[in-house]
Formats: structure tokens, sequence, C-alpha cells
């Protein structure tokens, strides 16, 4: 990892300027109240003075709403192939089983906002069906309230100041009688709380429905088949979990967790703890959802100058309601 500079007291991005060194600032914090049962977190990030670097968006358990302040976001492959790479400003990204690639040029700032799949209808209009798979600019669902967003976002000097200005302004777009079925939720809430190991004909049989109705108005409503989103929910909780510990392990080291083998990670354990049948299974699940291994994966994205903005350095996964949303606290 680079160079970090963290923000001052009021929050205020520290900026190149002392000695001309690399800025590497990431803030995360908590919605408002009135948005928690449908936004985890936001998360701002400001980067300037790294080298080049392509970054691995990984599968998870949100949509990603993603506000530039500065340059554009750099999209080299989307998590669907037939999508052609592309440059936003803003971009809206729903769930999907495949990684996305972010290209950056050694500068990068802007603020991530990550969306329930429960809270699309309330927050943006349509399901989060409707977003499966694909990154959209974000002002093609929000219309002209994205760009008071951004707009408002750019003005702002700190980021404290550009948390208040999403509490102010997306509490506007809600409409809470915008809901799914119970039952759809009801399953959603019994997969996050299990970590992805609940089996589906489990869930249907909770739902008073077929496996295949189930199936169906889950992918509607949230974008993933109920066997998909399971290893979606697993994955993400193994990839924190091996996040976390490998960040204790390079703090306590004093120096990053780098090319690290198998065993000093502890990825059998972890692969137990998650609910895989072995470490080869958890292997061939971060192949297949991160494109890589799992000590690959911390070299690419720990053992280099490029944060990873998907969640904060040591933090668990953040925990769901039984709406399918999340509660923070």
């Amino acid at each position: 990892m680079g160079t970090a500079t963290g923000t001052g007291p009021a929050g205020r991005p520290a900026g190149p300027g002392a000695g001309g060194g690399a800025v590497d600032e990431y803030v995360c914090r908590r919605p408002a109240p009135a948005l928690r049962p449908y936004v985890a977190r936001y998360t701002g990030y400001l980067q300037t003075g790294l080298p080049p670097a392509l970054h691995r968006g990984l599968p998870s358990p949100y949509l990603t709403l993603i506000l530039t302040l500065d340059d554009r976001l750099t999209v080299a492959a989307h998590p669907d192939p037939r999508q052609p790479p592309g440059h936003y400003d803003t971009l809206l990204g729903g769930l999907h089983a495949a990684p996305a690639l972010i290209a950056h040029e050694g500068r990068q700032s802007g603020v991530q906002i990550a969306l329930g799949p429960l809270g699309a209808r309330a927050l943006l209009g349509p399901p989060a069906g409707e977003l499966a798979h694909l990154d959209v600019p974000a002002d093609a669902v929000l219309g002209r309230h994205c760009a008071e967003l951004h707009d408002r976002l750019r003005q702002a000097a700190t980021w404290p100041e550009r948390f208040a200005v999403l509490d102010r302004v997306l509490p506007r777009l809600l409409r809470p009688e915008r809901t799914a079925r119970p039952e759809v939720a009801r399953a959603w809430h019994r997969l996050l709380a299990s970590g992805g190991t609940v089996s589906v004909p489990e869930l249907a049989e909770e739902a008073g429905w077929s496996t295949r109705h189930l199936t169906g108005r889950f992918r509607t409503e949230i974008g993933l088949t109920p066997k998909a989103a399971a290893r979606v929910v697993r994955f993400d909780r193994a990839r924190r979990l091996l996040e976390a510990r490998a960040a204790g392990a390079a703090r306590a080291a004093g120096t990053v967790v780098a090319g690290a083998g198998a065993g000093e990670l502890g990825l059998a354990a972890l692969a137990a703890e998650c609910g895989y049948f072995d470490q080869a299974h958890l292997a061939r699940e971060f192949r297949a959802l991160a494109g890589c291994a799992p000590s690959r994966w911390l070299e690419r994205e720990h053992g280099t100058l490029f944060r990873n903005v998907q969640a904060a350095e040591g933090a668990p996964a953040p925990q769901w309601d039984v709406r399918g949303l999340t509660e923070e606290g």
C-alpha cells in the first residue's frame, strides 16, 4: 500500500500538497437514519500521485452508485462482457456474479453509495432485477436528481459536507410504499443471515412457494437467482474476512501481506467458516467471482498502490434487517 494521508480534524481532504507525496484517502460513513433501511454506507475516496492501476470490482450484495468528484470513472471491462468499456461521470451498477475491471491513471476521486437491492424500488424506482449485470450512467435512472446530487457533491469542500449532501438529497427520492413481495424480502434476509449457506428448497418451503416460483420472483426483484445470490453472499463474506485478517496480520507485522501462502492466510479455516466444502472449493469460487486466487487478489489489491473501495479496511460485512435491506446499529 502506498503512502496513506488521512483527513484532518474536519475531514477536509489533505491534498497532495505536503512534500508532493501520494494521497490515498478513504472515508466511510453510515447514512442518515431515514436512509439506513435502504443504504448500507457511503464511501468517499481520493487518490492522487499513484501509479496507474487496474482494480477488480467484485460481486457483492449491494447495488453500487458512484458519483465522481474529478476525473471520469473508466470501466475497462464490465461484468457482462457484451457491454463495451466506457467512461462515466456517474455510474449505477446492479448485482453481478463476475468482476468488473476499473482503470485509473494515477488519480481518482468520488463518492460511492452501497444500496441494498430491496431498496432499489424505494430509492430508484425500478427493481434491482432491471439492473442486474449492468453498469449504466446514473442519470439514466435518477434523471434530473442525479445532476443536482452530482453538482452539490462537487461543490462541497469536505467529506462531512459531501455526506451531508447525500443525507439531504437522497431522502427526497424515497418512496417507502414501493416494496417487494414479503416472501422475497424474507428469502433475501435469510440468505444474508446465513452467509449464503441456506438451501434454495429451504427458502422455498419457508415462502410457501415452489422452488421454480421463488426463483422467478426472486430474480425479478433482486437480479440474481437465489442460488447465484447465495454464492455472491458467501463469497462477499469470505472476501471481507480474508481482507480483515490479512490487514490485521500486516499491521501486527508492520508490513504489507503480499504473496502470502494459503497456510499463512488461513484459507482452510476460512473455507470451513464460510460454508465451502474445502479450501479448493474456496479457491475455485474466488477464481470464478474475482478472476484470480485469494492470495493473488490480496497481492494485487493490497500489495499495490490501489485501495479497494468496496469495503473499509478490516471492516466486517454490515448486518441486514428482515426487510432485506440494512441496519448497522
